[in-house]
């Protein structure tokens, strides 16, 4: 059941955003009077479709691979590679025969599309929901940095109070591509003397192999137990809700990080949790899974303070476009950090499977349109790559062609989509084979 629920929202998500992806193409051709044939969410690939229909001269339907959609521009060469129709003069009503200037707004049309659904979906989640975030200076005892922030010099109780010089407002900042993206300068209080913490450009891929955990989290003291797991190491030996821990083998621990750092270090061992039950103490020996747990779950941000701002109709807009663009910025420079080689593409990219899975298993519905909105501004950045077959590389042909003041050949056109269509299978072909080695291996 919990993976016809994801794949349920996956296939609806997806499906919004090709459908007014698609529309964008659409509705500029239609607007300059070029014929579209065919409007097709999923692929009728060898000619199987699910439905379809007729209107007003354009056959509209779904087909039966999902993995995107297109529209049919009549005189156009595309992935369809059907030159035929280009074997006689232009028409009025073609592509080709439309003005380059006209062109290049029908092909931009997809990728625009996507980048106002995008800025229009932050804006209502802002307008409805606001902004929840942590204040950075009134977190009461500093960070607990993980496995990545101790390597890069991060200890226990340190406050960060600017990145590369600007003050940190927002805990959340910290865990921001402004610092994950790398190359960053911390700047960190620590016993009263102010350090400087150099961020490699590599943590990025640090995070995606342990998670945002293992960089930095506020820092929170231990607390009561609020549930054991049913059938656990801890339920076993006899630890109860509401135990409030003391020690592990008689080092005391006061926050939460001092605890798990202790159980993780005693995986697949027994250890001896010191707790107060009933204003007693109590030794309770319990064994550690080789995970590095022991079957309890604590509440980490208790005592972390929240803020929020509320938004008027007019002053969500700027903030959701700031939220909107941000993420559109962050995957153009993840896409550099593969490119220069400081991030590998298998830790970089996700496929279909992943994506589900963000989704997840359950249906909240501002998670759903958070993820459709980076998504959507994820579609557009990856349209506009210069790769023929795609969006942005008959951009750049007809840049070229602007330029010349002639456009190119109808054979160079027909060699580039070919060569656009293997760049374009060869990376399906990697982005499903790495979702699935890291579906197997997880």
């Amino acid at each position: 059941m919990d993976g016809l629920i994801m794949t349920g929202q996956l296939l609806l998500g997806l499906s919004i955003l090709i459908i007014l992806h698609e529309a964008g193409h659409f509705l500029a051709a239609r607007a300059f009077g070029i014929r579209v044939e065919k409007f097709y969410l999923f692929f009728d690939a060898w000619g199987f479709k699910l439905v379809s229909f007729n209107y007003k001269g354009c056959e509209y339907g779904i087909g039966w691979l999902p993995l995107g959609g297109y529209v049919k521009i009549s005189g156009m060469v595309d992935e369809s590679m059907d030159t035929e129709q280009l074997a006689g003069p232009p028409q009025p009503w073609e592509f080709r025969s439309k003005p380059a200037w006209q062109r290049l707004i029908v092909m931009l049309g997809g990728v625009t599309v996507n980048i106002v659904l995008g800025i229009f979906i932050f804006w209502m989640l802002t307008l409805s929901n606001g902004e929840t975030f942590v204040p950075n200076d009134k977190i009461p005892y500093g960070i607990a940095p993980g496995i990545i922030g101790k390597e890069i010099g991060l200890q226990n109780g340190d406050r960060i109070t600017e990145v590369n010089g600007q003050p940190v407002k927002r805990f959340e900042e910290l865990t921001s591509s402004k610092v994950l993206l790398g190359n960053t300068e911390l700047t960190v209080q620590r016993n009263g003397e102010t350090k400087n913490i150099h961020v490699p450009g590599d943590v990025l891929e640090k995070v995606s192999d342990l998670g945002i955990g293992q960089f930095v989290e506020p820092r929170v003291k231990i607390s009561g137990i609020s549930m054991v797991e049913p059938g656990g190491n801890a339920q076993k030996a006899g630890v109860e809700v509401g135990d409030s821990i003391l020690a592990i083998n008689n080092t005391p621990v006061t926050y939460y990080d001092e605890f798990k750092a202790l159980v993780v270090a005693n995986k697949n061992k027994q250890v001896e949790m010191t707790v107060i039950r009933d204003n007693k103490t109590v030794q309770i020996p319990t064994k550690v899974s080789a995970e590095g747990t022991v079957g309890v779950y604590i509440p980490q941000y208790h005592d972390i303070p929240l803020e929020t701002i509320e938004y008027g109709f007019l002053e969500a807009l700027p903030v959701g476009a700031s939220k909107a663009w941000g993420s559109f910025m962050d995957n153009a420079k993840g896409l550099g950090k593969v490119a220069s080689g400081q991030v590998k593409a298998n830790k970089a990219f996700t496929g279909p499977i992943g994506i589900a899975t963000m989704f997840g298993s359950t249906v909240n519905w501002i998670k759903f349109w958070s993820l459709v909105g980076l998504l959507s501004m994820a579609l557009a950045l990856m349209n506009l790559l210069p790769i023929p077959a795609l969006d942005g590389g008959h951009a750049v042909f007809l840049l070229i062609e602007m330029v010349k003041g002639k456009p190119l050949g109808d054979k160079f056109m027909e060699r580039a989509q070919m060569v656009g269509f293997v760049i374009l299978i060869t990376l399906m072909v990697f982005v499903f084979g790495n979702d699935i080695i890291k579906h197997v291996i997880n």
